[in-house]
């Protein structure tokens, strides 16, 4: 069932969103060779502390952590880890914040040091198709629109969307109705209507879009060692256009 969100209670999750855009602006800040994700763990819990919030996906399932930080070739769900991050890798850094009652999602992913042109324009063409997909959130179209867009630049830039994880609803739940695939037919799907408030986080990887799982059963990563990306931001469908609950304030 979808939940239709009042204009009140999305005012609620955009103030979780502003914790969490603030966050991930603290986080660019900071990451570079040398920083562990285990760091950037602690950083996380004690920022969102200060702030009266919660890390909401610590403790989901079982997941022992404030973040997820998925590194090179991981997808998603990656553990922070000890091991100092190297000149070169990408970080995605996946979180979900708690505040007041109501929840924000975004990911982001970080070049640490200098990059290769490789992961420079992966990085990019995800970040784009992310915004092409937030551009088709509006009433009236349907999920297959926001899927279509993303998937369509993807491709037509040598990479490929991974199939395996999706967007989804939110609210005071981190996983409500409806599921967000970044890939489809345009015209197909559920439709969107206002109030509605939904993750849209294409992961792209350079190689293959296929996935397989680390033995934790939470770190998944690409099957031929390719890089992955993600960019996630938590949208509210208006009257007036899509709304960035969990924007940066970052130039498109």
């Amino acid at each position: 069932m979808i939940m239709v969100k009042t204009n009140d209670e999305i005012l609620k999750m955009k103030k979780a969103g502003e914790i969490l855009a603030g966050l991930h602006k603290e986080i660019k800040n900071i990451i570079k060779p040398g920083i562990t994700t285990m760091e950037i763990d602690k950083f996380v819990e004690e920022y969102l502390e200060e702030r009266g919030a919660y890390p909401e996906q610590k403790g989901y399932h079982g997941y022992p952590y404030a973040t997820c930080a998925s590194i090179n070739d991981e997808i998603c769900h990656g553990f922070p880890r000890n091991e100092a991050l190297q000149n070169g890798d990408i970080v995605s850094i996946d979180m979900v914040v708690r505040y007041d009652g109501w929840l924000a999602d975004s990911a982001w992913s970080y070049g640490v040091g200098e990059i290769s042109e490789g992961a420079k324009k992966l990085m990019e063409v995800t970040r784009e198709a992310l915004y092409l997909g937030i551009d088709k959130a509006v009433p009236g179209n349907r999920l297959g629109d926001i899927g279509h867009a993303i998937q369509e630049h993807v491709e037509k830039n040598g990479f490929s969307v991974v199939r395996d994880f999706v967007g989804h609803g939110i609210g005071k739940d981190m996983h409500e109705d409806p599921q967000v695939p970044h890939y489809g037919k345009p015209g197909r799907g559920a439709r969107l209507v206002e109030g509605m408030v939904i993750t849209i986080e294409p992961m792209v990887n350079s190689g293959e879009w296929n996935m397989k799982l680390d033995d934790n059963k939470w770190t998944a990563r690409t099957v031929d060692g390719s890089l992955s990306a993600q960019y996630e931001h938590t949208i509210a469908i208006t009257a007036d256009g899509p709304v960035i609950l969990t924007d940066q304030g970052e130039e498109r």
